[in-house]
C-alpha cells in the first residue's frame, strides 16, 4: 500500500510526502480530525516510510523493516490505543521505557496513539516529558477527534495536519471499487458523513435502510399499514440508534424538498430526537417504537387524527 491508495485528504499526504523526500520528518505529529476519515491509514502509511530501510517515494515491501511492518512485529513501531474508554498514565510510562532504546532496523523510532484525546490529564503530563526532550530518532504521531481534550502545552508541541470529511464522489468510487456496490442513494451518502468507517458499517446494512425507506412510503396510509411495514425498527434494538439517525436524514431530505411545507418534517424530526431520549432514559423499548410511528402518522395524517 502506499498513499496512493488511500482515499482523500491529498493536502496532508502530500505534506507528509515531501517531509520524507527532504528529509525534515518531525519529532511529533498531531492528526486532527472526525472518525472513520483515514486519519490512522495515513499515520499507518507514514510510519511505514519513515522506518523503510530503502524509501524511494514509496516504501519498498522488501527490506527487513516493511517486510517485519507488515507482519505486525517491527521493533521500532509501537501503536497505543485506548484500554477501555482511556488510555492510562501506565501506558504512557510503558511508553517511555522504551523510548530510550534506540532503533533496532532503521534509523527512527515511530509511535502512534491512536484516540489520544482519551488519554487522562496524568497520562497527558506524562507524555509531556517525552515531547518537552524526545531523542533524534524519535518520531510520535497522536490521533485525535477531539483536539479540545488536549492539553495546549502538548497541541504546541506538535505539527498539526486537519483532515477533511471524504467527498461523496470518493465515497462512491470507494464503494464500487472495494465492495462491488453501485448506485448508493443521496441518503445513504449523507449517513455516510464523509466519513469510510461509517460507510464500511453501512454497507453491510443496506437492505435495512432500504426497508426504512419504504415505512416512510406507508405514512400517508392505515396506522395499521405502518406498524405492519416497520418490523425492522422492532426487531433491532442494537441498531436502533443509527436507524433513528438515518429517519432523521430521510426527514431532513423530504423537508428540503417542501419547503413551503415543511412543518410536518420539521415535527417529525423533533418526535426522532424525543425517542432517543426515551431510550437513553431505559423507557420500554417497543412503547419508544410505538411512541414514534404513531406521533410521526399524526404529523403526516393531521386532518384523519384529529378527526
Amino acid at each position: 500500500m502506499s498513499f496512493n491508495n488511500i482515499i482523500g485528504n491529498d493536502n496532508v499526504k502530500n505534506i507528509l510526502k515531501k517531509s520524507l523526500n527532504n528529509n525534515t520528518i518531525l519529532h511529533s505529529y498531531m492528526f486532527v480530525g472526525e472518525t472513520g476519515i483515514g486519519k490512522k491509514m495515513i499515520a499507518e502509511q507514514f510510519a511505514k516510510m519513515i522506518l523503510c530501510e530503502d524509501f524511494n517515494d514509496n516504501e519498498c515491501n522488501n527490506c527487513k523493516s516493511c517486510i517485519e511492518f507488515n507482519g505486525g512485529n517491527n521493533p521500532d513501531y509501537i501503536y497505543i490505543e485506548p484500554e477501555g474508554k482511556i488510555i492510562k498514565i501506565e501506558q504512557i510510562r510503558q511508553m517511555q521505557t522504551t523510548v530510550i532504546e534506540k532503533p533496532i532496523n532503521s534509523s527512527k523510532k515511530v509511535y502512534i496513539i491512536d484516540d489520544a484525546d482519551l488519554m487522562t490529564r496524568e497520562a497527558q503530563n506524562c507524555l509531556l516529558k517525552t515531547l518537552e526532550e524526545p531523542p533524534e530518532y524519535i518520531v510520535i504521531i497522536l490521533i485525535v477527534s477531539n483536539e479540545n481534550k488536549v492539553l495546549t502545552t502538548i497541541k504546541s508541541r506538535c505539527m498539526k495536519l486537519y483532515f477533511e470529511k471524504i467527498s461523496d464522489n470518493d465515497i462512491k468510487k470507494f464503494l464500487q471499487e472495494n465492495c462491488n456496490i453501485e448506485n448508493i442513494n443521496n441518503n445513504i451518502l449523507r449517513m455516510c458523513d464523509g466519513s469510510i468507517g461509517k460507510c464500511l458499517s453501512i454497507k453491510d446494512k443496506l437492505e435495512d435502510y432500504n426497508e426504512i425507506e419504504k415505512i416512510f412510503s406507508n405514512f400517508n396510509k392505515n396506522i395499521i399499514k405502518v406498524l405492519n411495514s416497520s418490523e425492522i425498527l422492532y426487531k433491532n434494538k442494537d441498531n436502533i440508534n443509527e436507524y433513528l439517525d438515518y429517519i432523521n436524514v430521510i426527514l431532513y431530505e423530504y423537508a428540503n424538498k417542501n419547503l413551503a411545507n415543511n412543518i410536518k418534517y420539521i415535527n417529525s424530526i423533533k418526535i426522532v430526537e424525543k425517542t432517543k431520549q426515551h431510550l437513553l432514559n431505559n423507557s420500554n423499548y417497543d412503547m419508544c417504537i410505538d411512541y414514534l410511528l404513531f406521533n410521526i402518522w399524526e404529523e403526516f395524517n393531521e386532518k384523519n387524527s384529529r378527526g
